[in-house]
Protein backbone atom coordinates (compact mmCIF):
# COMPACT_ATOMS: atom_id res chain seq x y z
CA UNK A 1 0.00 0.00 0.00
CA UNK A 2 1.22 3.38 -0.86
CA UNK A 3 0.75 6.50 0.67
CA UNK A 4 -1.08 9.05 -1.62
CA UNK A 5 -0.47 12.97 -1.24
CA UNK A 6 -3.50 14.94 0.38
CA UNK A 7 -5.03 16.30 -2.47
CA UNK A 8 -5.21 19.77 -3.61
CA UNK A 9 -8.38 21.52 -4.10
CA UNK A 10 -8.78 23.51 -7.29
CA UNK A 11 -9.23 27.03 -6.47
CA UNK A 12 -8.80 30.05 -8.51
CA UNK A 13 -5.86 32.34 -7.97
CA UNK A 14 -6.01 35.64 -5.74
CA UNK A 15 -2.59 36.43 -6.81
CA UNK A 16 -1.37 34.92 -9.76
CA UNK A 17 -4.24 35.84 -12.44
CA UNK A 18 -4.71 38.31 -15.28
CA UNK A 19 -8.43 38.15 -15.57
CA UNK A 20 -10.30 36.15 -13.17
CA UNK A 21 -7.26 33.62 -11.88
CA UNK A 22 -8.33 30.95 -13.51
CA UNK A 23 -5.25 30.10 -15.93
CA UNK A 24 -3.37 30.62 -12.51
CA UNK A 25 -5.24 28.04 -10.33
CA UNK A 26 -5.36 25.43 -13.24
CA UNK A 27 -1.79 25.96 -13.04
CA UNK A 28 -1.08 25.61 -9.63
CA UNK A 29 -3.46 22.72 -9.49
CA UNK A 30 -1.18 20.73 -12.43
CA UNK A 31 2.11 22.15 -10.77
CA UNK A 32 2.71 23.58 -14.41
CA UNK A 33 3.58 26.66 -15.82
CA UNK A 34 1.23 29.50 -15.86
CA UNK A 35 2.45 30.61 -19.39
CA UNK A 36 1.65 26.98 -20.42
CA UNK A 37 -1.92 27.02 -19.49
CA UNK A 38 -2.81 30.69 -20.69
CA UNK A 39 -1.57 29.71 -24.21
CA UNK A 40 -3.67 26.55 -24.39
CA UNK A 41 -6.76 28.74 -23.18
CA UNK A 42 -5.79 31.30 -25.60
CA UNK A 43 -5.63 28.75 -28.94
CA UNK A 44 -8.73 27.31 -27.92
CA UNK A 45 -10.24 30.65 -28.02
CA UNK A 46 -9.11 31.75 -30.94
CA UNK A 47 -9.61 28.02 -33.08
CA UNK A 48 -12.89 27.14 -32.23
CA UNK A 49 -14.52 29.63 -29.45
CA UNK A 50 -14.91 26.77 -26.74
CA UNK A 51 -12.15 28.49 -24.58
CA UNK A 52 -14.15 31.53 -24.14
CA UNK A 53 -17.10 29.16 -22.68
CA UNK A 54 -14.91 27.03 -20.49
CA UNK A 55 -12.68 30.07 -18.96
CA UNK A 56 -16.20 31.50 -18.30
CA UNK A 57 -17.53 28.23 -16.54
CA UNK A 58 -14.24 27.94 -14.75
CA UNK A 59 -14.49 31.31 -13.67
CA UNK A 60 -18.38 30.99 -11.80
CA UNK A 61 -17.52 27.31 -10.73
CA UNK A 62 -14.15 27.37 -9.37
CA UNK A 63 -14.19 29.19 -6.08
CA UNK A 64 -11.11 31.83 -5.26
CA UNK A 65 -8.46 31.27 -2.51
CA UNK A 66 -9.75 32.07 0.66
CA UNK A 67 -12.99 31.22 -0.33
CA UNK A 68 -15.42 28.24 0.30
CA UNK A 69 -17.82 28.41 -2.39
CA UNK A 70 -17.72 29.66 -5.49
CA UNK A 71 -19.32 32.08 -7.49
CA UNK A 72 -21.98 30.37 -8.89
CA UNK A 73 -22.58 28.84 -5.89
CA UNK A 74 -22.66 31.96 -3.47
CA UNK A 75 -25.75 33.20 -6.09
CA UNK A 76 -27.42 30.20 -6.25
CA UNK A 77 -27.49 30.29 -2.25
CA UNK A 78 -28.70 34.58 -2.47
CA UNK A 79 -31.27 33.41 -4.06
CA UNK A 80 -32.53 30.77 -2.04
CA UNK A 81 -31.91 32.93 0.99
CA UNK A 82 -34.02 35.29 -0.30
CA UNK A 83 -36.95 33.18 -1.35
CA UNK A 84 -37.55 32.51 2.78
Amino acid sequence: MTDRPAARPLRRSADNKMLAGVAGGIARYLDTDVTLVRVIIAALVLLNGAGLALYIAAWLLIPEDGHDQSLAAGWIADRQNRRR
